[in-house]
Order: structure tokens, then C-alpha cells, then sequence
């Protein structure tokens, strides 16, 4: 178990003890935005200005990448404890459903530069006749100058927490808190940190993935059974991708949705190159279908009263088995119970993970020096 919500499995290796005393070390209790992940972190809006957001029942969140990744992952993964309705405006030419475009929402437009292109071409689509509410930096930019054109709310974007990092701060927590969720329940920092059986699998694999680096094994392929964490996987990728892809380093997570991909890629992960390690994600959901006995022929009469989930369940278990066998190295994670303090120990999991790669890899694991390349040429090309 890597803790009372999260069956773990970690990848078949010896045990490490680089990181061992991390948590104690200046470098680490330097990074200002490991606060973000604690419950006495201070928001910078109040309670009272989220029960007078929250007593609207339509929203539109506007931005790209890190501001809206986290809170579609929050908004999939909980989904069923949601009753607000969230529209994502995430990329250009969104094509959203006439009825939707016609929808009274509020917008939350997040952007922490204030300057993101994407972000700036979209609001301007739903700014007017919609009460708007912006989070970015507390800085002369675009959107602050636009908020202070509509009189519009603005919640501060701390500016040493990066979009790819910034779930469990204002960007992700104020969407989350107008949901109906209990942001304390997603820090789980304080616990986790003081938790030997955390600390070790933690170390244990990112030293794992040290060592499948030095073999070449660049691509990490999530194996994900459970349609509702896909945003959750989304939100995985940018920030290792993002935080590590620097000096000719980095990996490359690849979202393979299972069991459908049985049928199309697992032949090439079995028996094709051997430059990937896997990670395997269940969730532990047992309310789902029975199959109906009455059309079940007597060759498959082990399908009788068998549900979805034990039908996926069995096909996991399988798979992972074949893996073992082959060698071919992975990971395995199963969410006992979909709630706040499992989801909120995934974010803790992955985020210190990518900062602890970025520090043994010597990269720096909060910027994206390449990416404002592209966006430069953009704003050239435009100006023609």
C-alpha cells in the first residue's frame, strides 16, 4: 500500500537511498511552491467571495496547459460528488454546442503570465454580457488590463508556482471549492512527507526510472483502465513532459487507454522495442453492469453474473502478469476509493517525483525556455 487510499506496486528494482533525507535538505525546502501542497498554504481569495461564486450553476473556465489541466482532472476524477456544470475552453477553435455558447456562465479566465495568446483570443469570445473572474499574476499585463476594463474580479496567481505545478493552489482549489469538493482534503503534503512506507516507495521509483533513463527507456506508458482519470494522465503528461524535456533529457508519457488498446498497440509494447516502462492505473469502482446471463452461449459460461468491473479487473491482472513474465518493467496503481485525499496524493505523488528526476537529471524542472521560442515567432508572423 502506498497509503490507506492507494494500493501501490512498485517497479521490480533494488532499492536506493539517494533521496533518502530530500525532505530536509535546503534545495528542497527552498522551492517555494512545495507550500501549495500543505493545508496552512493562504489562498489568495476569501471564503466568503467563493459561497457568493458558488451560487451560480454554470461556469466556463478559460485558459491552456497547466491552468486548466489540474481542474478537468479534478472535474473528471470527482465528477460524481460534482453538481456544477464546468465548460472547458482549453484550445483554439474549441468547438463548443450552440446551446452552450447561449449559456449564462461565469468565466474563470487563468492565465498566469496574463499574456498567453490562446487565452487571450478565447475570453474574448465570452467577456461580454458574463460576470468574469480572472487569476493571474499581480502584474501589468493583457488580462489584468482587461479585468480592470470589465471591473472584473482578480484572484492573484502566486508567481513562484508554475501553471504545471499550480493544481492545489488558488488556479486549481477556487474552481474545486466552487464544485462543492473540500480543498483540505486534497492536501495531503504534511501526512505524506512523515510517511516512511510514501517516502520509500517514492524513492524507490524515481530511482527506477533513473536507471531505465541510463538504459535508453525514454517513452513512460500509462496503461490507464479508468475513463475518468484520462484528464488526470492529461494533466501527468505536461508536467513531466514540460518539467524535464530540457538538455536533450526528458521522458515522454504516452496515455494508452486500456482494455481497447489490447487490440491495437499491446502487441508492440509485448513484443516490439524495449525502450518503455509502464505504469498500470485501476480504479477500484465496483458499481458497474452485470452482463445479462439469458444471451451468455455455454463456451463462455464463465461470463455468467460477471459485472464490467471484474471483467476489466481480470483483464489487468492478466496483462500484468504477461509483463511480468516478458520483464518488461512496471508500475502499478489502484484507487481504493474516488475522494479528494486520493486524488490529492496522486498530484503530491507525480509532483514531487518530477522534482526530484529534474534535480538528478540537472534540469531545471520549472521552466520551459524552448516553448517562448514558439510563442515569439507567433506574435512575428502576426504582426505582418
Amino acid at each position: 500500500m502506498l497509503t490507506s487510499n492507494i494500493k501501490f506496486k512498485n517497479f521490480n528494482i533494488k532499492k536506493f537511498k539517494k533521496f533518502q533525507s530530500f525532505k530536509n535538505e535546503k534545495w528542497f525546502k527552498k522551492i517555494r511552491l512545495i507550500e501549495s501542497l500543505k493545508p496552512n498554504y493562504k489562498y489568495s481569495y476569501t471564503k466568503d467571495q467563493v459561497k457568493k461564486i458558488s451560487k451560480n450553476k454554470n461556469f466556463r473556465l478559460i485558459g491552456m496547459g497547466g491552468s486548466t489541466l489540474g481542474i478537468e482532472a479534478i472535474y473528471q476524477f470527482l465528477k460524481h460528488k460534482i453538481k456544477k456544470k464546468f465548460i472547458f475552453i482549453n484550445n483554439l477553435n474549441s468547438k463548443l454546442k450552440s446551446s452552450e455558447k447561449k449559456i449564462k456562465a461565469i468565466n474563470i479566465i487563468i492565465s498566469k503570465s496574463g499574456n498567453t495568446l490562446e487565452t487571450i483570443a478565447n475570453s474574448n469570445l465570452f467577456v461580454n454580457g458574463n460576470k468574469n473572474i480572472f487569476i493571474t499574476e499581480e502584474k501589468k499585463s493583457y488580462l489584468k488590463k482587461l479585468a480592470n476594463t470589465l471591473r472584473a474580479e482578480v484572484i492573484e496567481h502566486k508567481n513562484y508556482i508554475g501553471g504545471r505545478y499550480s493544481v492545489l493552489s488558488e488556479v486549481g482549489m477556487l474552481p474545486a471549492e466552487i464544485m462543492g469538493l473540500n480543498e483540505n482534503k486534497f492536501k495531503r503534503l504534511n501526512y505524506l512527507i512523515n510517511n516512511k512506507i510514501f517516502l520509500n516507495e517514492l524513492i524507490k521509483n524515481v530511482n527506477a526510472i533513473l536507471k531505465f533513463i541510463k538504459e535508453k527507456k525514454f517513452n513512460s506508458i500509462i496503461l490507464n483502465y479508468d475513463k475518468n482519470s484520462e484528464n488526470l494522465f492529461k494533466w501527468y503528461q505536461q508536467l513531466v513532459a514540460e518539467s524535464l524535456g530540457k538538455k536533450s533529457k526528458g521522458i515522454l508519457p504516452i496515455i494508452s487507454t486500456m482494455p481497447s488498446d489490447n487490440h491495437s498497440l499491446m502487441q508492440l509494447y509485448l513484443d516490439g522495442p524495449k525502450n518503455n516502462f509502464f505504469t498500470f492505473f485501476f480504479n477500484k469502482d465496483t458499481t458497474s453492469e452485470i452482463l445479462n446471463n439469458k444471451f451468455i452461449q455455454k463456451t463462455h459460461s464463465y461470463l455468467k453474473n460477471k459485472s464490467f468491473f471484474e471483467i476489466i479487473h481480470a483483464q489487468k491482472i492478466a496483462t500484468e502478469k504477461v509483463f511480468y513474465k516478458k520483464k518488461l518493467p512496471f508500475r502499478s496503481f489502484e484507487v481504493a476509493k474516488k475522494n479528494e485525499e486520493a486524488l490529492g496524493e496522486l498530484f503530491c505523488f507525480f509532483i514531487l517525483e518530477t522534482i526530484l528526476l529534474g534535480r538528478a537529471l540537472k534540469v531545471n524542472p520549472f521552466d520551459q525556455p524552448s516553448v517562448e521560442l514558439i510563442k515569439n515567432e507567433t506574435k512575428k508572423i502576426l504582426f505582418k
